[in-house]
């Protein structure tokens, strides 16, 4: 195969990653709207949230060849990564405390148990 051949198919894989994770940031957006609940609504806008723009970073990187940008577009995608879980993770545990979340829905409900643990602790300590 010559140069010309791996640029098509490297511009092809570019186009399917470009369009596979502008469905799965599109998917990710519906969710968002259209789930019924907190926690529902925090797992659309976080994994196929992050999926979706590393498919988009890959298909940008394919398309744009470049070592410079290929980093800095990897360092965006571990940043995503990284950060994502972490803000979901912390917009659940608010949700849950301030009564967002409908515990009725919940298969197994550890932070009652450690928030009823701290609140005695934390009564003992007063008194």
């Amino acid at each position: 195969m010559t140069a010309d051949d791996w640029n098509r198919v490297a511009d092809v894989a570019s186009v399917v990653c470009l369009l596979g994770g502008s469905l799965l940031a599109f998917a990710a957006g519906v969710g968002v709207l259209r789930f019924p609940d907190l926690l529902a609504r925090m797992h659309a806008g976080t994994k196929p949230q992050v999926l979706g723009l590393v498919l988009v970073l890959v298909g940008l990187g394919l398309r744009l060849r470049d070592g410079g940008a290929v980093w800095a577009l990897v360092l965006v995608a571990v940043f995503q990564m990284l950060t994502a879980p972490v803000a979901a993770h912390m917009v659940g545990r608010a949700g849950y405390r301030t009564g967002k979340v409908d515990s009725r829905t919940l298969e197994v409900d550890e932070l009652t148990r450690d928030l009823t643990a701290a609140q005695e602790a934390q009564r003992r300590r007063r008194a």
